[in-house]
């Protein structure tokens, strides 16, 4: 598949750039696989250091509040009873771990797939290396709009780290800046434009 590159000013280069069939054009990509590979991605962003007090932790006097028998009411125990008002919770959220493992072929099929998706609905754009000279979103977005991208949530893809662009995407809505090797499939995924410059295509081309 060839695309074809663009400058910061917006225009056609004249120059294009293969992505290699086998990253953004599988034969067949699996929606399952990305699912899962989504599911796992959040799930183990998830601290889990949710916590409700039970019966034994409330705070309060464990005398039985009233006889057993001959109240001509309910029978109650103490004040930390979960039918009283202030009393602990009936199996409350404790700490845990959301985690869970997904095996290396199926989360490259994920990445693959989410790719080929992008590719096929002509989300994705290329354009030629950039720099700033110091930090400025107004640059930034100055470049969104002369692409014609500007609005859209947006994924820019890098070769490498670089300090300025970074700084410069930071503070604008919908903006996400990530180096070519760092590639996920929630990120691929999660943007309506998938920016790509021209040095990062080559690393995208040898994602295993």
């Amino acid at each position: 598949m060839k695309l074809a590159v663009y400058n910061i000013k917006g225009e056609d280069t004249g120059k294009t750039v293969d992505l290699n069939d086998e990253i953004f054009a599988i034969a067949e990509p699996s929606e399952h696989a990305v699912y899962l590979n989504v599911k796992q991605f959040l799930a183990n962003r998830r601290q889990g250091t949710h916590k409700a007090k039970e019966r034994s932790e409330v705070s309060g006097s464990t005398k039985k509040l009233g006889r057993q028998k001959g109240g001509g009411g309910a029978r109650h125990g103490d004040i930390n009873s979960p039918l009283l008002n202030g009393g602990g919770r009936v199996f409350g959220p404790r700490p845990r771990n959301y985690s869970f493992k997904l095996n290396k072929k199926m989360k490259s099929l994920a990445r693959r797939s989410a790719l080929t998706f992008k590719a096929q609905n002509n989300q994705i754009m290329v354009v030629e290396d950039f720099e700033f000279a110091a930090p400025k979103t107004k640059d930034f977005v100055n470049i969104t709009k002369n692409l014609k991208i500007d609005g859209k949530k947006i994924l820019l893809v890098l070769s490498g780290h670089n300090k300025n662009v970074f700084l410069s995407a930071r503070n604008l809505p919908n903006t996400y800046v990530i180096t070519a090797s760092d590639i996920n499939t929630y990120r691929v995924l999660d943007n309506k434009m998938m920016v790509v410059t021209e040095s990062s295509v080559d690393v995208l081309n040898n994602l295993k």
